[in-house]
């Protein structure tokens, strides 16, 4: 790998968007894409009917880079729209380079840039800490090179994920073909659950503790007490965008008072409900509310319902979901180990 570097600043001209106002949002015209519609953390795509400066258009193929709020750098794929401030657009008028190198690279100076970021409430790259910041430059047959071994992996990574995604889907298809529309009883939340909460804040976790600590984040924590000793499902009741997570215990375990601790007033399959739980989550995303952090209530929640099918059914279902967390397992395996090399690969060449 050459040793000759080059700054973002020198490599390409970056447009920022346009600070649409929110009465300039429609239902008609030309999406307006903000940092939200690139992370898909939206669900609310505003569109815009009117004169525009042509900089701020962006078609398939163009590079963005969000540079407030969330670091990233897409490949724009979803055809003519208008870029919203917070946002670059890039072109390449400066430095010869490879458009997929560039990106790559991008992707992993962003954690570099983000130890950069000024802001109390919205965390955001100052221009001239962005055009500073270096990334290799070796020569374009060079670039070439790391793209096509880069590409290959991930290729593999999208394939793995695709694998998992198959796995759910025939999860989903099973419940449709074993449970819909069968003509079972439906009961609301309060009649299928007990639900309490847990009472610790998120900072009790202690590394390597001796018990699983649930919190709001999907990654378990550890902590060296437990207040909990049972089978249950744990409802993150917050999350920053919305987006939940259940997950299955049985043993001991304690949980963060904003976690949702779930047991079943009958004896029914916990995997079946955890099921018609995740199904649901997308639901919750939108019926959340708050600002900046979002949040559940048990009125929400009390208003969703559950199908209740014969407990011959539900452990025929429980042993189903075995068997694919099987298969999930095995391909996550993969999957972790293919991540691993590229994320070696990512610091061998942009390091």
């Amino acid at each position: 790998m050459s040793d000759e570097k080059i700054r973002l600043g020198d490599v390409a001209t970056y447009i920022n968007g346009y600070a649409f106002k929110p009465e300039d949002r429609g239902n008609e015209g030309l999406p307006i894409i903000r940092i939200q519609d690139l992370t898909g953390n939206s669900y609310d795509l505003g569109f815009y009917n009117g004169d525009y400066p042509k900089k701020i258009e962006i078609n398939d193929g163009d590079i963005l880079i969000s540079w407030s709020a969330s670091l990233g750098v897409y490949i724009w794929d979803r055809g003519k729209a208008l870029l919203n401030q917070h946002i670059f657009k890039v072109l390449f008028d400066r430095a010869p380079i490879d458009r997929q190198y560039f990106v790559y690279a991008v992707r992993y100076k962003l954690a570099e840039m983000g130890t950069k970021t000024h802001g109390a409430t919205m965390k955001h790259i100052v221009k001239k800490d962005f055009d500073a910041t270096q990334i290799p430059y070796p020569s374009m047959k060079k670039q070439e090179n790391i793209v096509l071994k880069l590409n290959k992996v991930s290729y593999i990574i999208r394939e793995r994920q695709q694998e998992l995604q198959n796995l759910d889907e025939l999860i989903k298809a099973r419940f449709v073909e074993m449970f819909y529309d069968k003509g079972y009883p439906v009961l609301k939340w309060n009649d299928v659950f007990n639900t309490t909460t847990g009472k610790l804040d998120s900072n009790a976790a202690v590394d390597g503790g001796a018990y699983p600590f649930f919190t709001c984040s999907k990654e378990v924590l550890r902590i060296d007490d437990y207040a909990f000793e049972e089978e249950a499902l744990l409802l993150a009741g917050n999350n920053a965008a919305g987006k939940y997570d259940v997950k299955y215990y049985s043993g001991k375990f304690n949980a963060y008072q904003r976690t949702y601790v779930l047991t079943l007033k009958e004896n029914w399959s916990y995997r079946l409900f955890q099921y018609q739980l995740e199904d649901k989550l997308a639901y919750l995303q939108q019926q959340s509310l708050g600002g900046l952090t979002k949040y559940l209530t048990l009125k929400i929640l009390g208003e969703l319902e559950f199908i209740i099918p014969p407990k011959k059914q539900q452990d025929k279902f429980d042993l189903f979901i075995k068997q694919v967390d099987k298969s999930r397992a095995a391909v996550q395996k993969a999957l972790d180990e293919t991540q691993l090399l590229f994320d070696s690969l990512m610091q061998k060449y942009f390091g």
